[in-house]
């Protein structure tokens, strides 16, 4: 389970640096606390189906997307 809490993190910090955003920004645009994306982006947080949402929606992509190439 470790593995997809590392992936899904790091898909949320590539989009978002390609994206141009910071934590903080991100957070905002999401409502989502700054603290909770730094725990996903790190791996350590399990994200749940809601906020995965909320992220995918402020990061102006897919589902699809997301999750292409993992």
């Amino acid at each position: 389970m470790q593995m997809i809490k590392q992936k899904v993190g790091a898909r949320v910090r590539e989009l978002r640096n390609q994206k141009g955003l910071s934590q903080e920004k991100l957070a905002l645009a999401a409502d989502i606390d700054r603290t909770y994306i730094a725990s996903v982006e790190s791996g350590k947080r399990n994200i749940s189906i809601v906020n995965l949402e909320k992220l995918i929606i402020a990061l102006d992509t897919s589902f699809a997307e997301f999750f292409e190439g993992m």
